[in-house]
């Protein structure tokens, strides 16, 4: 029997279900690879950033956030270079989905029980997302920011339900808006942490402070 269609799993329709001692026997998912590009590029070189935000309360199958991914990467890769970008998927797929199955062999009738002890085996691992939860980020530099655009909205083809594709105001992956890092860089309370940026305090010793 192949996988189901998206179809059967893409409602929220129970409580969370995770991989734990009492339910073992659970398939990996199949995205193995959260992060894709140059993900050591320091954080100055690329400032902007876009992402594919989910528009509705679902569930995404690991087997659609790697096929995301992948059309993703491949795009970037092929008209931006593997250098010129940082892609990082966003949500992770922890709730087990079940599948109860049925003989379809001759003489299947007098085995299979129908809807008595329904209760199905683990098939798959799929994400729970909100409205307006971030599902994948693209970070690069200002003049392909078309490029990131377009392999996001080809990603969206791999998911159901809608999406959107937001561009933000911040500096990378940082929390902070693309002014006040210019500012705070230069002021000195920001500082680089290889691909994030962190806060400098102003409290410490006075010999942190004035360099002696």
């Amino acid at each position: 029997m192949g996988r189901r269609p998206a179809r059967c799993y893409r409602f929220q329709k129970n409580k969370p279900y995770i991989k734990s001692r009492y339910c073992r026997g659970v398939p990996d998912p199949k995205i193995r690879i959260y992060e894709c590009g140059n993900k050591k590029m320091g954080v100055d070189h690329f400032p902007y950033v876009i992402h594919l935000v989910s528009d509705e309360k679902e569930q995404l199958t690991s087997e659609a956030l790697e096929a995301a991914r992948v059309c993703a990467n491949k795009y970037m890769v092929k008209y931006a270079g593997k250098d010129a970008f940082h892609l990082r998927v966003r949500c992770h797929p922890f709730h087990i989905i079940r599948i109860n199955k049925m003989l379809s062999c001759a003489g299947a009738d007098r085995l299979q029980t129908g809807m008595r002890h329904a209760y199905g085996k683990p098939m798959g691992v799929s994400a729970r997302v909100a409205i307006g939860q971030i599902i994948m980020s693209i970070r690069c530099a200002d003049k392909i920011k078309h490029l990131a655009r377009e392999a996001l909205r080809r990603a969206k083809f791999k998911f159901p339900g809608r999406q959107k594709i937001l561009e933000s105001n911040k500096w990378g992956f940082t929390p902070y808006d693309r002014e006040e890092y210019v500012k705070g860089r230069q002021e000195g309370w920001i500082e680089k942490s290889g691909n994030i940026a962190k806060y400098v305090s102003s409290h410490g010793p006075l010999a942190k402070a004035y360099g002696y």
